[in-house]
């Protein structure tokens, strides 16, 4: 499991570098979203009776990783900058 989640972090983190508006979110954050749902995937799929040394977990876990990692960092932008908005919006009004 320590080796899927290693690749998991690395992909999810390639994911950080790839998407555009770096600067609206964290360094780490699609990194540590996509540690924890290769965690969650690989054991969910442990106690489902996937064997762990079988390919399919392997490729399952890793792709689940880069999916959610590039779904939050396309998504969470444009709720970023809205909520900026909205902020300056009431503290200019105060």
């Amino acid at each position: 499991m320590l080796f899927a989640v290693i690749g998991g972090l690395f992909l999810a983190l390639a994911v950080h570098f790839l998407l555009p508006h770096r600067d609206l979110r964290g360094s780490a954050l699609l990194a540590a979203i996509g540690t924890a749902v290769t965690a969650v995937v690989w054991s969910a799929l442990t106690w489902l009776g996937w064997p762990f040394d079988g390919g399919w977990i392997w490729v399952v876990s890793l792709l689940a990783s880069p999916l959610v990692a590039t779904a939050v960092g396309l998504a969470l932008p444009s709720r970023r900058s809205a909520a900026d908005e909205r902020l300056f919006a009431s503290l200019a009004k105060g």
